[in-house]
């Protein structure tokens, strides 16, 4: 049976959804384009009017950015979980697990408070096999550094 366990990757690494990532900054772009072209183009609007079409292409593109911001950042003291509109930084020794299942829409880390973080940087959308690969990753990390520090309670 070949061996699933990923070499540690070297710190620090970001995990984050890559093609996902592209698509919403294109669509982004894409989206304030056409919609400030159709408020410059338009006959007959007045200077606000037309303002009123970029801010609203501005916001637009802005919110479709927002879904392209989740990340997960590890480094030599931690994780970092960057969300939608949140971001929090844990100890190596607050994770107890990281969990990618099947039909989960993202990862979820378990945590020594016997609450669960989702981690929406890594998600197997579009690219499954890469999200597989950065959860075990991730998992391996959490098992290393965990490991390492022996003294650590990990509730």
């Amino acid at each position: 049976m070949p061996d699933t366990t990923p070499d540690l990757p070297s710190l620090p690494v970001t995990f984050r959804p890559g093609r996902t990532r592209a698509v919403l900054t294109a669509l982004a772009v894409l989206t304030f384009a056409a919609i400030t072209a159709v408020g410059l183009l338009l006959d007959g609007l007045g200077p606000g009017e037309r303002l009123s079409f970029v801010f609203t292409a501005l916001l637009l593109a802005g919110v479709v950015l927002l879904l392209a911001r989740p990340r997960v950042v590890a480094d030599d003291t931690g994780v970092t979980v960057v969300n939608l509109t949140t971001k929090r930084r844990l100890a190596w020794a607050e994770i107890v697990r990281v969990n990618l299942r099947q039909g989960d829409p993202w990862a979820f880390l378990d945590l020594s408070d016997g609450t669960s973080l989702p981690a929406l940087g890594i998600q197997p959308g579009i690219a499954r096999e890469r999200a597989v690969h950065d959860a075990r990753a991730l998992r391996a990390l959490v098992e290393a550094r965990s490991a390492a520090a022996p003294e650590t309670p990990r509730g």
